[in-house]
């Protein structure tokens, strides 16, 4: 059995904010650094072996206060990286509700169907991040390890381990820095854990 902790980032000023972050590498804010210590310290036991973490600034510094607890290393996988948003990133969110409606509606009731210009969808972060999942789980058999990435990838992952394709995405929340417990017995994953955030305070709620 793999027990795989899969953690989102803590707060930066965009989440904030109400901005689409995507690829932008945002660093943390005062309070998400307080809230990475925090979710490191509720993640002290049982050890963990193995941190893999997204490139950008903010899941890297979550990652690196849990790894400390834990005497390892953060291993950077492309495999996590955030959604790219395209022409979205950087934008605020009632900005693309006001100048794109159809598209609006689209990411708020079936994103699955929506391709942002220059981004990508939530098929090709699936085949990514649930076929690295899936590796890891098996390498690392009998462990306990931890993957820091990002809201929009979470969801995905929920929906793989879940195997469902549609309709699922807006049906899972995960705070800054909560984090939640998935297994994988050898034929298959399990979510035994879902958006743990008792470590956390002054959370920021983002619906979409």
């Amino acid at each position: 059995m793999t027990d795989i902790i899969l953690v989102r980032h803590g707060e930066t000023e965009f989440n904030k904010e109400g901005v689409f972050r995507g690829r932008l590498d945002v660093e943390l804010n005062e309070r998400g650094r307080e809230q990475a210590e925090a979710v490191a310290k509720a993640l002290r036991s049982p050890p963990i072996v193995a941190v893999y973490t997204s490139p950008l600034a903010r899941a890297r510094s979550t990652a690196d206060a849990i790894a400390r607890e834990h005497g390892v290393k953060p291993t950077v996988d492309e495999a996590f990286n955030n959604i790219d948003l395209g022409e979205w990133q950087g934008v605020k969110k009632t900005q693309v509700r006001d100048r794109e409606p159809k598209a609006w509606a689209l990411w708020t009731t079936e994103p699955e169907h929506l391709r942002i210009p220059g981004g990508e969808t939530l098929a090709e972060i699936r085949e990514r991040a649930y076929t690295r999942l899936l590796d890891l789980a098996i390498r690392h058999d009998g462990e306990r390890i931890a993957v820091v990435t990002h809201r929009s990838v979470s969801r995905v992952l929920a929906g793989a381990v879940l195997g469902m394709s549609e309709g699922y995405f807006w049906k899972f929340y995960m705070d800054n820095a909560g984090y939640s417990l998935l297994q994988h017995n050898g034929s298959g994953f399990m979510i035994v854990q879902w958006n743990e955030n008792s470590h956390l305070t002054g959370k920021v709620v983002e619906r979409y």
